[in-house]
């Protein structure tokens, strides 16, 4: 287990995940666009590079030979197999980071949640909920990608996914996405104005005040 430990770490490792539809991504990326220090981990993949993703940007494309090595030598603080590919966060990159006191997000499914937890017992965990299921799914259907088949395979699959809403932490609904995202900063703020972490921000104020 890696131990996130407040006296070697100054970042906060977030997982936040929702529902496809809820508008976790919008809100992540501009939660990124209006804070500074924090970044989304990017993950290991085998599958192949799709035109306008960049390298080391989106992902990291590796072939499988390279991503079952990795596993194998404990490299993943989570992994899974979706579709025929694998994907898989770095321990070590996100190690790096929070040492380095940036906060890190990763966005990943409940499962994905469950294992980093185990490792992570300092990580804070966010769950998005939509509104309502018919908002969801008027939100599937506007993204205009989709057949009716599969959208009502991709409720299911969401009303999955929020059963698990109570492994999580803190509970944010995407009803009007500014208030969602002050809510999201909020959150962020908060953790940084902890006691332990603004001692290690601000110590040589403090013992200038204390003299």
């Amino acid at each position: 287990m890696f131990n996130h430990s407040p006296e070697t770490n100054c970042g906060m490792l977030y997982i936040i995940s929702a529902p496809s539809g809820a508008g976790k991504t919008s809100l992540v990326k501009a939660l990124l666009e209006e804070t500074d220090l924090i970044e989304v981990s990017v993950s290991y993949t085998t599958r192949a590079q799709r035109p306008g993703e960049r390298e080391g940007i989106d992902y990291h494309y590796v072939d499988q030979q390279m991503f079952k090595q990795m596993i194998a030598d404990a490299q993943f603080i989570e992994h899974a197999e979706v579709f025929g590919n694998f994907y898989g966060t770095s321990k070590e990159q996100i190690k790096e980071k929070l040492k380095a006191g940036i906060d890190v997000i990763l966005e990943i499914d409940w499962q994905g949640a469950q294992q980093v937890k185990k490792q992570f017992e300092q990580c804070t965990l966010v769950f998005i909920l939509p509104p309502s299921r018919a908002e969801l799914k008027a939100r599937l259907t506007e993204r205009g990608q989709d057949s009716e088949a599969v959208i009502n395979v991709r409720m299911d699959e969401a009303i999955e996914q929020m059963s698990h809403y109570d492994e999580f932490e803190f509970l944010l609904v995407n009803d009007q996405f500014s208030h969602a995202l002050g809510e999201l900063k909020a959150l962020v703020y908060a953790f940084r104005l902890r006691q332990t972490r603004q001692c290690r921000r601000h110590q040589q104020l403090i013992n200038e005040l204390l003299v």
